[in-house]
């Protein structure tokens, strides 16, 4: 692969470990960047859905999760050229530490951010919280740009300094590396944000979100050199477009897809909603949480991930939006549900505090948080047909992350869905006629 002349061009935030700073430092420079006037294009290395709508809302681009071990290159390869071919430039943040990923290999690597970076050909920016440290920071800085072939590190960002002499010792020891230290940013409490199950509370949480992110962007700016930093940019490692075939896209479930989306159903991937409009679908969207129906016209209806279990209540007390689900399925509407939708679909769904609510009750399941225990890793699916064998051509890559404990599940598998390391997961997912779900977000076809 070689770099054109109108590919985009980016950079990857990383570090050396998850809590080092990235996520709050990659929304602060995307809007100190907006504010210049910068039209800058965020990426999210690995599945996490939580980092890319603060990305979205820190400089009112959407952002797009790029993931080496469950996307296909050339998928990752023209998404980054359909996002990013009018920004001026591209910035990816990265996914745990720099060299961390899954188990079993996946299209390409295991998807750490290393595998990303060698794949885009973007550079690398490592961020380190320096907050206990010194001299230390020069070892790691080393240690990080040797220890994979081919894969430097073009610039550090310190975090967490605590004044500058703090500043002076640490940027003079990584100063003999040949290294250039970017800037740094000092410790402050006006970026905390909360946490809960997948790291940072959701975008939409947060009532003063803007003020927030402009008080981390004048951090940004009052301590990095930008241009320096921009300058460092590199244009995206890809093939000729023009001389490709079309990949064979994500496949819509129908051609009206009724869409849940609020606060309980935030987890959607936009790439999937593109793949589902370029093949010709139409996204109707409603709210359960205001007890909205789905559009009676719609063929499909699709309840994706997030957080049902802090609604639950008022889940159970949507009258109308469970009339207007279970129309859907005796109508013969394809019914899905991802992880927290599909949760919703069960027979009920028990909170962390042990207080049970009724769901909808299309499918048998029964889930419950108060048995909390933690699934999490990459998946291989092979969807199954209403009589059990596979379904031809149906095979998908994706992941799961949650902390529920299934209590039942009596009805016919949806899919065999196997873990990174071959193994098969303890659920199977679920399907009753038309009506399916699983803990599964789907996030690219399998070759």
């Amino acid at each position: 692969m070689t770099a054109t002349p109108s590919t985009p061009r980016g950079l990857i935030i990383a570090a050396a470990a998850s809590g080092s700073g990235k996520s709050t430092l990659t929304m602060g420079l995307l809007r100190a960047l907006h504010q210049r006037g910068v039209g800058v294009q965020p990426f999210k290395c690995g599945p996490d859905y939580i980092d890319p709508a603060f990305h979205t809302a820190a400089c009112g681009r959407t952002s797009y999760n790029l993931d080496v071990w469950a996307m296909r290159p050339a998928f990752i390869e023209q998404t980054i050229m359909r996002a990013g071919s009018d920004a001026d430039l591209c910035i990816a943040e990265g996914v745990m530490g720099l060299f961390d990923g899954a188990k079993g290999p996946g299209k390409t690597g295991t998807g750490s951010t290393a595998d990303f970076a060698l794949l885009s050909g973007w550079p690398v920016v490592l961020v380190l919280d320096v907050a206990a440290q010194a001299e230390t920071a020069a070892a790691v800085t080393l240690g990080m740009h040797t220890y994979r072939k081919g894969l430097p590190i073009a610039g550090v960002i310190l975090n967490r300094v605590g004044g500058p002499g703090h500043i002076a010792m640490v940027a003079e020891a990584i100063a003999n590396l040949d290294i250039p230290v970017i800037g740094a940013i000092p410790r402050t409490g006006d970026a905390q944000l909360g946490s809960r199950h997948l790291g940072l509370v959701q975008a939409q949480e947060l009532a003063d979100l803007d003020t927030r992110i402009d008080a981390i962007a004048r951090a940004i700016n009052d301590g990095l050199d930008l241009d320096r930093l921009t300058a460092l940019a590199k244009p995206l490692n890809v093939p000729d477009y023009r001389k490709q075939k079309p990949l064979q896209p994500l496949p819509p479930p129908g051609q009206r897809i009724a869409v849940a989306k609020d606060r309980a159903f935030s987890f959607l991937y936009p790439h999937l909603l593109d793949a589902w409009r370029a093949a010709g679908a139409e996204i109707i969207p409603f709210s359960p949480l205001a007890d909205e129906a789905p559009d009676e016209t719609c063929d499909a209806i699709w309840l994706p991930g997030g957080y049902p279990e802090l609604h639950a209540g008022m889940l159970a007390q949507a009258a109308n939006f469970r009339a207007g689900m279970h129309r859907g399925a005796a109508r013969g509407a394809a019914v899905h549900g991802e992880c927290g939708g599909y949760m919703v679909l069960g027979e009920g769904l028990e909170d962390a505090d042990g207080q049970r609510f009724a769901m909808l009750g299309l499918l048998g399941l029964e889930t419950s948080f108060k048995k909390r225990r933690l699934n999490l890793g990459y998946r291989r699916v092979d969807l199954l047909d209403a009589d059990g064998t596979p379904v031809p051509g149906a095979r998908f890559t994706g992941h799961e992350f949650h902390y529920t404990t299934v209590i039942a599940n009596p009805d016919a598998p949806f899919a065999v869905i196997h873990d990174a390391s071959g193994q098969r997961t303890p659920d199977q997912g679920a399907r009753r006629g038309n009506v399916t779900g699983s803990f599964f977000h789907v996030l690219d076809r399998a070759d």
